[in-house]
């Protein structure tokens, strides 16, 4: 069966002046990168499809690059929308990232709930798994909304398969991680948090 495989993008350039969304690849971001690459290989990503931030597309240029398959940004894929959000204090942004998580109703940090971050992700993903429906495809985009796709199938396939609460998961995952989708049952084989 057709595995997706969900990449949080590498270490990014961290510049408390400018919005994250613009943040590039910082120079260990980049080092990470062939690791990573090395990793997911065996999966045999047929493609590295990648939100259209730069610290993701970087990522995913480069994977693709050390994989030398296709590259490509695709829009949709980007985090959970805080574009209107200041960069906060760590402990602060933490409290509201649970805070996130734990009412996905409710708009409780930036422009999106988390029921609309997830919607929109989960379309732009469904996007691209139409456009290759038997091929293994590689996708990097971010940790929240990576984390709400994982929570979500972990709460629809029952306990057992490694994937926990959307927040206890979005604290674990390192800069990159990736996790493995069984696309045909939307089931998640494998997380690996920290590489």
């Amino acid at each position: 069966m057709p595995k997706l495989i969900l990449i949080k993008h590498a270490a990014p350039q961290v510049k408390p002046g400018l919005p994250p969304e613009t943040w590039a690849l910082s120079d260990k971001g980049r080092q990470q990168c062939k690791p990573l690459a090395e990793a997911i290989r065996p999966l045999a990503p047929a493609v590295v499809l990648t939100s259209l931030e730069p610290k993701a597309a970087q990522t995913g240029e480069i994977v693709a690059g050390e994989l030398k398959v296709p590259f490509a940004t695709v829009a949709g894929l980007h985090e959970h929308d805080r574009s209107n959000v200041p960069h906060l204090q760590s402990r602060e942004f933490i409290s509201l990232v649970e805070l996130f998580f734990r009412k996905p109703k409710e708009l409780v940090l930036g422009r999106e709930s988390a029921v609309q971050a997830l919607s929109r992700f989960e379309l732009a993903l469904q996007g691209v798994l139409a456009r290759y429906p038997d091929q293994n495809v590689a996708v990097v985009s971010h940790g929240t909304v990576i984390a709400l796709l994982l929570a979500k199938y972990g709460m629809k396939n029952g306990a057992g398969n490694g994937v926990g609460n959307g927040f206890e998961l979005w604290r674990k995952m390192g800069l990159p991680s990736y996790a493995v989708i069984d696309t045909a049952a939307n089931s998640v084989e494998r997380t690996v948090e920290n590489l």
